[in-house]
C-alpha cells in the first residue's frame, strides 16, 4: 500500500480552497508524511488538465480539485473513473444540491470568491489599518477599530490583528508595558470592542527565550525572566479588569481559534 502518495491540487482559479482542504485533511494523519503536493492553478485548456491527468496516473497518485467549468469538470471524472485514478471533487457536491434545490444554475466563474468587489477592496483597507496602527502606532485609531487588542509581548497580538484584517476588521493592537504610560483613547472606546490576551508565565517564558536565541541576543535577559513576566501579567491582569474586557488565554489556542473566539462576541 502506498502510504506516501502524491497530491494533485488543480484548480482553474489560484486554488486556495483545495489546498486548505488538503491541508485541514493531512493534519488527521499525523503519521503520514506527505510532502508532495503538486499545486495546478489557473487550468485554461482541456490539453493541460490531460497532460497533468497523466502525469498524476504514473505517478499513481491523487487528485483533489475546485473545476468549477463543467467540461473541466466531466474531463477528470471521466478520466478517474476510467483509469481508477482517485480523485475528490471539491465543489461539485454543494453545488449540485444547490442547483437542485432551488433550480438556480451555477454560473461555472472560475476565480468568483477572488473578485476586486467591494468585499476585496474592504479587505485591502483592514490590512493596511492593521499595518498602519501595529504596536500601539497613534493610538487614536482606537476610535477606528472594530477592535482594539492588548497584551504583553508575545501574546501574538500582531499575528492575530493580520489574520483579523483578512476577516475585514479594522484591528489595532498595544503592548503592555508596566513602566510606559497608557494612551487615554483605551478608556474612550467601548470596552467591547477590547480583547486582553493572556498566557502562562512558562509558555511566555519559553517564546520569549526563543525569540532572544534567534535575534542572537543573551538568553538569560530580564525579558525572559519569571520575575518580569510575572509582573507584566499582573500588570495587564489588573488592567483587564479595570476596562471590564474579554480576556483570552492564548497558550493552547492557534490564531484562527482566538480570532474565531473574539468574531463570536456580541
Amino acid at each position: 500500500m502506498n502510504t506516501n502518495p502524491v497530491i494533485y491540487v488543480l484548480s482553474d482559479s489560484i486554488g486556495e480552497t483545495a489546498q486548505k482542504v488538503v491541508s485541514a485533511v493531512l493534519v488527521q494523519f499525523p503519521t503520514l508524511k506527505i510532502t508532495d503536493i503538486r499545486r495546478h492553478p489557473f487550468i485554461e485548456d482541456k490539453m493541460m488538465l490531460n497532460e497533468i491527468l497523466n502525469e498524476a496516473l504514473k505517478e499513481n497518485g491523487v487528485i483533489v480539485h475546485t473545476l468549477v467549468t463543467a467540461e473541466f469538470v466531466d474531463l477528470v471524472t471521466n478520466f478517474c473513473q476510467d483509469t481508477g485514478l482517485s480523485f475528490v471533487d471539491v465543489m461539485s457536491p454543494l453545488t449540485k444540491v444547490l442547483h437542485a434545490k432551488t433550480g438556480i444554475a451555477p454560473k461555472e466563474e472560475p476565480g468568483a470568491l477572488h473578485k476586486l468587489d467591494e468585499h476585496y477592496f474592504r479587505r485591502v483597507s483592514a490590512i493596511e489599518f492593521a499595518v498602519k496602527f501595529d504596536d500601539g502606532k497613534d493610538p487614536r485609531s482606537f476610535l477606528l477599530a472594530d477592535y482594539v487588542i492588548l497584551g504583553i509581548s508575545r501574546t501574538s497580538k500582531t499575528p492575530l490583528s493580520m489574520y483579523l484584517a483578512n476577516k475585514n476588521y479594522k484591528v489595532a493592537n498595544l503592548p503592555l508595558i508596566p513602566e510606559a504610560s497608557l494612551p487615554k483613547e483605551l478608556f474612550e472606546i467601548d470596552p467591547a470592542k477590547i480583547i486582553g490576551l493572556t498566557s502562562s508565565p512558562e509558555a511566555l517564558m519559553k517564546i520569549r527565550t526563543s525569540r532572544l536565541k534567534s535575534l542572537g541576543l543573551n538568553e538569560d535577559s530580564s525579558y525572559s525572566s519569571k520575575e518580569r513576566v510575572i509582573e507584566e501579567l499582573a500588570y495587564s491582569a489588573k488592567l483587564y479588569s479595570q476596562l471590564g474586557i474579554k480576556v483570552i488565554d492564548v497558550e493552547h489556542r492557534a490564531i484562527e481559534e482566538t480570532a474565531a473566539l473574539i468574531c463570536e462576541l456580541p
